[in-house]
Parts: structure tokens; C-alpha cells; sequence
């Protein structure tokens, strides 16, 4: 019937694979919160990612964030860890140069001469990764993004808390701590090109869940109670541990007179925190749970280093992955 055709099965057969997606690792920039003593936990966090293997591009801080940013991106953070892990109650105090003619209660010169022994004149500009720290400006109350000149005179300003330390001025500008404006600043590690952007937030698991008491009793025991716990205590006539008491507390009392100022400081600056947050939010947060660690406690930098490379440590998988994307 057909003759002598032959019929030949035509076989469709894949299109040849084009060119595979390019890919890069993504532009990472880690943001920085402050937290005073609590600030030591961002150490454990940048020995985790280094540990798996995970590098910034970009690095935002503000306040303590600042410090610790800073001494990372010039290669000093070794140091710094050496430094605080031998810090105890009584250097702590050591350290407090107090004030009490100056628009801080301590003028912060001994803590800048320490950063000064290790950084010395290393400028912003030089740094192997990109770096902001986060101001405020007295009487405008503008957002002042640090990112050249003198490495210390940006921490310093950036840590510069209000009534604590005095505060610095930087081109003519009055400057204090970032956290007023801008406490864990994604806005600046985006700014700076950053595509992947992870939050270091000290506060989560202090503040995190203030809400409202709306039955309190203002009966005055409670205030006996204050009176109980610090009448007799030893060295009471020695102007020395008084002040030792009023600026480091002991325990039993009532807070210090920078830790009343600086638990105000972070109920503002996590309120102020949230809402940028919300605005601006970053791919990752790390959140580690440091509400046992007293602002002032910078005694206890082993346990605040080892809780936030726990929070990293464990986050480390998750963010590896995000950083790739296509080109």
C-alpha cells in the first residue's frame, strides 16, 4: 500500500542548555544595636559568623554597636575581647573618670585614651569594610551617619550618652548617642548598598514584651522595703564606696545612679526601635537574651559574648543561605 517509502519516527529532542544562571554572593551588612554592657554580646556574634565563614560587606553601629563595629572592621577586635573579658566591678569603676562641672557625669577621657593606645589615628576611610556610626545632634536632633574621618572620635561621639557622658564635638556639632534616633540602624546598611541586611537587637528580650500594669499598688511599704535593704551596710562613712555605690550599685539597693539613666535611655530607645523597625525591616535579626545582664554590668563580658554567639551560631544556616543571588 505504501510502496517502497520508508518512514522515518522523527525524535523531538531537548532544546541545548543555555548558559546557567550567574550568581554572587549577596552584598551582606550587619546593623549594629546599642545596649551599653549589653553591647559585648555583639563580640559572640561576629566570632559565629566568622566562624562559619560568614564576612560583612557593610557594618552600621550605634552606640556600643559603634565600638564593637568599629574595633571588627580595624582588625581589633581580638583585643577588644581580651579587654572586656578582664574587666571586673572594681576596674569598671576605675574607669569612670566622674565629672561633676561638665554636661556629663563622667567625661569618658580614660576610655577614650584606651581606644586611642589600639586605634590611634585609623580613619573610617581605611577600613577593609564599610562603616557608619550613628550620632545625634544636640538642639536639631539630626541623624548623624559617621562614615569618615577619625575612627574614635566616631565611637566616642556615637556612645556619647546624654547625662552620662559628655558630649563630643565634631565639626561643629554637638554630638550624642545614636540610639536617640536611630538605634539599630538597617536604614544606614541599606544606604550603603547593603542587599542582605541582618539587625543585631540587644533589646528583644529586655523589652519586648513591656505592656501595661494597670493595677499597681502604691502602698509604702515597698518604699520601706528600699529603705531596709540599704540602711547599715558597710562603709557608709567612706566617700569612696559611696560613690562606688551611687555609680556601680551593689546589688542589694537600689540601681545606680547611670543605671536608672541608662534603663531610661533603652526604654526610649526600644520604643523608638520598634517603630524604625517596622519602617525599614531587616531580612534577619538576631535577637540575643541578655535581659540578666545589667546595662552597667560590663563586668560580665564572658557571659554576654558566649549568649550572643549562641543567637548567631544558631542563625548561621539561614543566613549563609540568603546570601546568595542571581547577578
Amino acid at each position: 500500500m505504501f510502496g517502497n517509502a520508508v518512514f522515518r519516527w522523527r525524535e523531538d529532542k531537548p532544546p541545548a542548555p543555555g548558559p546557567a544562571p550567574q550568581t554572587r554572593p549577596a552584598t551582606l551588612g550587619v546593623a549594629l544595636g546599642g545596649g551599653a554592657a549589653r553591647g559585648w554580646a555583639h563580640i559572640g556574634v561576629f566570632r559565629a559568623l566568622t566562624a562559619a565563614g560568614i564576612v560583612p560587606d557593610i557594618i552600621t553601629g550605634t552606640s556600643i554597636g559603634a565600638v564593637v563595629g568599629g574595633c571588627y572592621a580595624a582588625g581589633e577586635l581580638d583585643n577588644l575581647e581580651a579587654f572586656a573579658r578582664s574587666l571586673t566591678r572594681r576596674r569598671v569603676f576605675g574607669l569612670l573618670d566622674l565629672n561633676f562641672a561638665g554636661s556629663g557625669l563622667i567625661s569618658g577621657n580614660r576610655l577614650s585614651r584606651l581606644l586611642d593606645a589600639r586605634l590611634k589615628d585609623t580613619r573610617i576611610e581605611t577600613l577593609k569594610y564599610g562603616y557608619v556610626a550613628i550620632a545625634t545632634e544636640l538642639g536639631t536632633g539630626h541623624e548623624v551617619w559617621m562614615s569618615r574621618g577619625r575612627l574614635v572620635d566616631a565611637m566616642r561621639a556615637s556612645y556619647a550618652l546624654p547625662g552620662i557622658f559628655q558630649p563630643v564635638r565634631i565639626n561643629g556639632r554637638w554630638l550624642v548617642d545614636g540610639a536617640l534616633v536611630n538605634p539599630v540602624p538597617v536604614s544606614a546598611a541599606r544606604a550603603l548598598g547593603a542587599e542582605v541586611v541582618i539587625a543585631v537587637n540587644l533589646q528583644t528580650d529586655v523589652f519586648g514584651r513591656g505592656t501595661v500594669i494597670h493595677d499597681h499598688s502604691a502602698d509604702p511599704i515597698a518604699e520601706e522595703a528600699i529603705g531596709a535593704a540599704t540602711a547599715g551596710q558597710p562603709g557608709e562613712g567612706d566617700a569612696r564606696r559611696i560613690l562606688r555605690r551611687q555609680f556601680i550599685g551593689d546589688g542589694d539597693g537600689p540601681p545606680s545612679i547611670p543605671s536608672v539613666m541608662v534603663e531610661a535611655f533603652n526604654i526610649i530607645q526600644d520604643r523608638i526601635a520598634r517603630s524604625r523597625l517596622a519602617g525599614d525591616p531587616p531580612d534577619l535579626t538576631i535577637g540575643p537574651k541578655l535581659g540578666k545582664i545589667g546595662s552597667f554590668d560590663f563586668h560580665r563580658a564572658a557571659e554576654a559574648i558566649d549568649v550572643g554567639y549562641d543567637a548567631a551560631q544558631r542563625m548561621t544556616a539561614e543566613i549563609a543561605a540568603s546570601l546568595t543571588t542571581v547577578a
